[in-house]
């Protein structure tokens, strides 16, 4: 399979879990807890299958992220998958207006992030 994730949340006890789900599914994840190391990260790697991007994450939040990396030449490419505890719909229109390409919303429903992850990736 051989799909890279990278997973963006400030939580370290949200990462630990989905790592742990992913890689038991046989994907490659690596994690930061800012939108600032992500954009690093993927500037250095635009290889990623997909993005698990947290929405409300202190200083640079999740939508300002999503922006930063569809306005970035070399990674406007990769997906994004918005994941967070905002479930009112017009949190997922908010979202996808952001440039998310899908939304998940905490607690995460893992067969869900799935489909969501091999539907984009």
């Amino acid at each position: 399979m051989n799909k890279k994730v990278l997973i963006v949340d400030d939580d370290p006890r949200n990462i630990f879990a989905l790592k742990l789900t992913l890689k038991a599914r046989g994907y490659a994840v690596e994690s930061c807890t800012m939108a600032q190391e992500a954009l690093e990260i993927l500037k250095s790697n635009p290889k990623f299958s997909v993005v698990l991007m947290d929405m409300m994450m202190p200083g640079i939040d999740g939508y300002e992220a999503v922006r930063m990396i569809r306005d970035t030449q070399e990674i406007k490419h990769v997906p994004v998958i918005a994941v967070t505890a905002q479930a009112m719909p017009e949190d997922r229109q908010k979202c996808l207006e952001a440039g998310a390409d899908d939304y998940i919303s905490k607690p995460i429903d893992v067969d869900l992030l799935i489909t969501a992850i091999e539907k984009l990736s």
